[in-house]
């Protein structure tokens, strides 16, 4: 709504002529349509929905689900644009939530992030508990479905330990354990190769005996031959008697 630099009021609305008499307490200017159009310094003006018109009031601070903005001309409220909150420091700042809510950096959730308490009964998260931990171990092997081998992407863990926590209650405290994606040269399993060896042995063990079998044959058969040449009688031309 855009308003006439030579009277303040929104363009198109019809201001009352009498400026300060007939306006509502606290308000500088307004019309008979559109109420408040200019509030008194230090007050804020809200716009509140009235069917198709926006009706405004002046009021010294603003109400649940609004926050207020101070401009050398006039002080507004603003509607707060964060999910389930009930009241705001700024458009995208919560400092209340709805009922049931908890309240963590300006924001509400249904319960407090992990690592977080609801202070002293309040439904606003404290800082992370006080917890004491240990130091992070060292980061264990790359590993995928708890094999060590026969991959190349994986996942890396560490961990560490609760010392204190308060009045014993280590849900309170941070991840005792952590996980990274890691890569690895892929290897073959030993299993697997194993397995593969084993294989090869019986492959090598089949040709072997195919070779002796064939080197046996080849011998059978030589030593056949042998025999038969020595078995084989050459018969001899006798010379007639000279005359």
């Amino acid at each position: 709504m855009g308003l006439d630099p030579s009277s303040s009021a929104p363009y198109g609305v019809e201001v009352s002529s009498e400026v300060s008499q007939g306006c509502a307490k606290g308000c500088d200017l307004c019309s008979e349509f559109n109420g408040c159009l200019k509030c008194s310094p230090k007050l804020f003006i809200l716009l509140e929905r009235n069917d198709i018109r926006q009706i405004g009031i002046c009021l010294p601070s603003c109400p649940l689900g609004y926050f207020g903005v101070r401009n050398p001309d006039m002080n507004k409220c603003i509607k707060c644009k964060i999910e389930n909150c009930e009241a705001c420091f700024s458009r995208n700042f919560c400092t209340k939530c709805k009922e049931g809510l908890y309240l963590h950096k300006g924001r509400c959730y249904s319960t407090c992030p992990e690592g977080y308490s609801a202070a002293n009964g309040t439904m606003e998260c404290s800082n992370p508990a006080q917890c004491e931990m240990s130091e992070w171990g060292p980061w264990g092997p790359c590993s995928k479905k708890r094999k060590l081998c026969g991959f190349k992407k994986g996942n890396e863990e560490r961990s560490r330990k609760v010392l204190l926590a308060p009045s014993g209650d280590v849900s309170v405290c941070p991840a005792t354990t952590e996980v990274r994606k890691c890569t690895v040269q892929k290897n073959q399993c030993p299993e697997g190769k194993r397995k593969r060896k084993e294989e090869q042995e019986k492959r090598d063990n089949m040709n072997g005996n195919r070779n002796q079998k064939d080197t046996k044959e080849a011998k059978s058969g030589t030593k056949k031959r042998k025999s038969q040449q020595r078995g084989t009688v050459v018969p001899m031309t006798l010379a007639s008697p000279a005359q």
